[in-house]
């Protein structure tokens, strides 16, 4: 077989290399081929993905996506923006705060999407591969990093801890708070500048909670 895709896990997710000359057919066939012998090794994991090498529509990103599903048990809760740019910050990101949790021994790497009355509390950072949901909570006494969208409740550095900060792939909410700060309303009256699907960080600036863009 053609080496047209490879697969390379990583802490935060599935990284999915493609061939940018490749015919598009025979690239899907051979990523069903490898999940399909791979599945053994997912079994249920909830990943997030990343896909390099090669620019992809939406509508191609579904068809993989759905390919991958169907070929090998394995839940994906979002894809990470191909831009290496902005791939490589969030990333960067990611790290620290995993390298802080193994400092730590004690924090938390939460695998799924918070839904409904859902409520997760942790004593340093957290993790969390998947989305915050309306109505669902999180409270950290460090940072949180979501791969996915926070449309719920996010309260970093819980116990006081200002430097804490809040990064998503994408954030739709107004619930968040730092310290024991929330978003003050001229931050709110700004806030649809947020709103769209890019990744962002929330970070405690004096009185008020600023966020701003993970890409220049």
């Amino acid at each position: 077989m053609r080496n047209l895709v490879v697969i390379k896990s990583s802490k935060y997710g599935v990284t999915i290399h493609l061939d940018p000359q490749a015919p598009y057919k025979e690239m899907l066939e051979e990523i069903e081929t490898k999940f399909k012998d791979g599945s053994r090794f997912f079994d249920g994991s909830t990943v997030a993905i990343t896909f390099e090498g090669r620019v992809l529509t939406k509508a191609q990103e579904r068809e993989i996506i759905d390919i991958i599903s169907s070929s090998a048990d394995i839940h994906i809760t979002c894809i990470i923006d191909n831009n290496m740019q902005t791939e490589k910050k969030y990333r960067d990101i990611v790290s620290e705060s995993l390298d802080d949790l193994d400092r730590q021994h004690d924090g938390r790497f939460y695998r799924g999407t918070l839904k409904k009355k859902q409520v997760l509390e942790a004593e340093t950072s957290v993790i969390i591969i998947g989305d915050v949901e309306a109505g669902a909570v999180v409270i950290s006494k460090g940072n949180v990093i979501v791969l996915g969208t926070i449309r719920g409740t996010v309260h970093a550095g819980a116990a006081g801890r200002r430097e804490a900060f809040i990064s998503a792939l994408a954030i739709r909410s107004r619930r968040l708070k730092i310290g024991e700060k929330g978003i003050p309303q001229r931050v709110v009256a700004e806030y649809e500048d947020f709103m769209s699907p890019s990744p962002k960080i929330a970070k405690l600036d004096g009185t008020s909670i600023y966020i701003d863009s993970l890409v220049n």
